[in-house]
């Protein structure tokens, strides 16, 4: 697909190397003022969500910055509410949403290990 309906806008994050294996992040690719949306890495592997715990939407879930995730670093956690989140598939298993899913974002990695994030214009 041609044209202005197939452009999105990119938005560059950090790179690869500067997230480390086993901890969460946070990025204000947009501007907001605010963390809107958390990485979380495992090895190779980039699970990106929107900072918003879906119990109370736009509730931001950290309590402190780039702290998303339990002590032991196995879930995501909203401090706000206590819910846990399986950090592959955002699937609320503990909490007021349990059941419910954070809302995944959308990541691209080029090839000299650049983390972008990606939406439609």
């Amino acid at each position: 697909m041609t044209g202005p309906t197939a452009a999105a806008t990119v938005h560059p994050l950090c790179r690869l190397d500067e997230l480390a294996d086993g901890h969460s992040r946070g990025f204000d690719p947009t501007g907001e003022g605010h963390d809107s949306m958390f990485i979380v890495r495992r090895g190779d592997a980039l699970h990106a969500w929107r900072n918003a715990c879906p119990h109370i939407d736009g509730a931001p879930m950290p309590w402190r910055k780039d702290a998303y995730l339990s002590g032991d670093r196995q879930q995501i956690v909203c401090y706000a509410h206590g819910a846990r989140f399986e950090i592959e598939s955002g699937l609320c298993v503990r909490g007021p949403c349990l059941g419910q899913r954070l809302e995944a974002v959308a990541l691209r990695v080029d090839d000299e290990g650049h983390v972008y994030l990606a939406s439609p214009a």
